[in-house]
């Protein structure tokens, strides 16, 4: 049997309370991990939502943060407008603009908006393959949109995209064949896992499940 490929960290998606900081980092220090930080302004404070105040709590732990922007704020960006956003302390910022992927305009409005903060841009992608000669930004292949749904196959990952990432249904149960699953001819394993449904239980995010997760990926 091949080698596992291993991912260069996983995202954990949807830590909405301020409650979980000091194990968010505290499993920071022991593993490679990024933390998906849903934010949309219409949205503050429902679940998967933190508020402001959380965010700000969250961003000051040093820890690696992605910002997943949604909704309205993300359809401006995705339309090539600059909105303001208080994204220090993010290292990524990933535009859940839609489900029908990106086109020329939309992956260089986002990469502008991102190195305008100083930071690298993430799209979603759900086709066989990652999108070609589109390398401004760093791309997810999603189907699953939160909802937890697995796809049969994910797409290769090759050395014409510099940072690849795969999502759907990924949890504790079925993380190492997910990653059996990964075609990658890129010795350095630039590539990442996603996961947000599968680290809830009855809804509501849960530090253990992540660790779990790390604990089958990394070792302890």
């Amino acid at each position: 049997m091949a080698a596992r490929n291993i991912p260069a960290y996983i995202t954990f998606t949807g830590a909405d309370d301020a409650a979980y900081c000091k194990g968010m980092a505290e499993l920071s220090a022991r593993y490679p991990i990024e933390w998906g930080i849903l934010v949309d302004p219409d949205k503050n404070g429902v679940p998967l939502f933190p508020t402001a105040q959380h965010i700000d709590r969250i961003r000051k732990l040093g820890v690696r943060l992605c910002a997943h922007i949604c909704g309205s704020l993300a359809a401006n960006i995705a339309g090539g407008c600059k909105p303001t956003a208080h994204l220090a302390g993010f290292s990524r910022i990933q535009v859940n603009h839609g489900r029908d992927g990106a086109d020329t305009d939309t992956v260089a409005a986002v990469s502008e908006f991102a190195s305008t903060h100083g930071v690298r841009g993430v799209l979603q992608c759900r086709g066989p393959k990652f999108p070609e000669n589109q390398t401004q930004v760093d791309w997810l292949y999603d189907v699953s949109f939160g909802e937890g749904v697995r796809p049969t196959t994910f797409p290769a990952i090759t050395t014409s995209h510099p940072f690849c990432g795969i999502s759907g249904g990924i949890g504790p149960q079925n993380v190492l064949e997910t990653l059996d699953q990964v075609i990658s001819v890129d010795p350095q394993g630039l590539f990442w896992i996603d996961m947000e449904s599968g680290v809830r239980r009855d809804g509501v995010f849960d530090l253990s499940l992540c660790e779990m997760v790390c604990t089958q990926v990394y070792g302890r």
